[in-house]
């Protein structure tokens, strides 16, 4: 069972002329829940007493998860560690439709990590947390991006202490590049109860085969900071693209990879396997245009965010906009693009009987957007929070 905060003890009902159930689009029909998950879903006509009843055009499915969240509204992880500020970065990703997230921490010092894992049982009875995401320090710096390649290291027993507490809270990922850490590390962490993703890398596919072998699951924010597909060497790229045991989450920016690149992605890992993630940095949710990160000036410019250098630092994304964009790009069905943002990352995250369906016993955590896909309203547990596009009309 899902961990964390607890559900809403209201009963309500929920009618909507379509829905996506997490496999197919239907409707009209209505979801009836209690104590914070679904109690029941019924087609045909919508039920006339219902609580809520969406506007015509409105779609409800099920919320967003999104694996790696830096920052958002104005607070960078990094900076702010703390329950407080987990609570800012998931509200401000609320709004694009995320009812789930793991607020990801990159490369820093040990007391940075430490700060987290002394506040991250706290953040969990936050609505939306699922876990952590750790990405770093154990990375290649000949992949670093945006990383500081002084932080960057293999780490030492007492990263590890704090690193595997994280295994204890939620459903935690840490992002690594095997071909840098003993094979031991890999298979501790996962004994901690840790997932693993392969990134940052300069990994071989021999070093990405054993990796598997060990238990790595995920590559995170695939093509971006990692080997590439060659002829003779198919690096972490050419290993992601064809073992099917690995999922991949994609920046989905039309920035980060090239819309062939999408495409390819798609066609050879398919909606199953390909995950839409933001890697959304503090802006999101703001009208500023430059934050710090790590002693360096990060500007936004025509939605691009890069340091000094020109480095991309994350992404300036939303998980609604992302699901738009793999819409547009990509060419694929709606439905397509809304199981890559929450039933895929939901088996991932091992979360597969909990969340990213709409069917009896599963968590009420919902989205309802219109066909500009601005988002009308998410609930998560059953709680309910409208958003400035909200066309819903409400009754009871």
């Amino acid at each position: 069972m899902l961990m964390g905060h607890a559900g809403s003890s209201v009963s309500l009902t929920i009618a909507a002329q379509q829905i996506f159930d997490g496999a197919d689009m239907r409707g009209p029909g209505s979801v009836r829940i209690s104590q914070g998950r679904i109690d029941d879903i019924a087609f045909g006509e919508a039920d006339a007493r219902a609580s809520i009843h969406l506007a015509a055009d409105a779609i409800l499915a099920p919320g967003f998860i999104d694996i790696q969240v830096n920052g958002g509204g104005g607070v960078l992880l990094n900076d702010q560690p703390t329950e407080a500020g987990v609570r800012r970065i998931v509200e401000a990703h609320r709004k694009g439709g995320t009812t789930g997230c793991l607020p990801t921490l990159i490369t820093d010092r040990s007391e940075v990590i430490e700060r987290l894992a002394a506040a991250a049982q706290a953040c969990l009875k936050i609505p939306g947390v699922l876990g952590f995401h750790l990405e770093g320090p154990a990375l290649n710096r000949s992949r670093k991006g945006i990383h500081p390649e002084a932080e960057i290291r293999v780490p030492d027993r007492r990263d590890l202490a704090a690193i595997k507490s994280f295994g204890g809270c939620g459903r935690s990922i840490v992002t690594l590049a095997p071909e840098c850490v003993p094979a031991s590390m890999i298979e501790k962490l996962i004994g901690a109860g840790l997932r693993i993703a392969a990134g940052h890398s300069d990994a071989t596919a021999a070093d990405v085969r054993q990796a598997v072998d060990r238990g790595v699951s995920g590559v995170t924010h695939l093509f971006n900071a990692m080997s590439q597909l060659n002829a003779r060497e198919p690096g972490l790229v050419g290993s992601a693209l064809g073992n099917d045991r690995l999922f991949a989450g994609i920046i989905c920016d039309g920035i980060h990879v090239d819309r062939a690149g999408l495409r390819v992605a798609f066609r050879c890992k398919g909606r199953d396997r390909l995950m839409l993630v933001t890697d959304a940095m503090p802006l999101v949710g703001t009208n500023d245009r430059q934050f710090m990160l790590q002693g360096r000036q990060i500007t936004l410019h025509e939605n691009r965010l890069t340091g000094p250098d020109g480095t991309l630092a994350g992404a300036h994304l939303t998980m609604i906009e992302a699901v738009r964009n793999a819409v547009a790009l990509l060419e694929i069905p709606l439905v397509d693009a809304l199981i890559m943002a929450s039933r895929t990352s939901a088996a991932f995250l091992g979360l597969e009987s909990e969340l990213g369906r709409i069917a009896p016993g599963y968590r009420a955590d919902l989205v309802a957007f219109n066909p500009n896909f601005e988002v009308i309203g998410t609930w998560i547990g059953g709680v309910g929070s409208m958003g400035a596009a909200s066309e819903a009309s409400h009754r009871g």
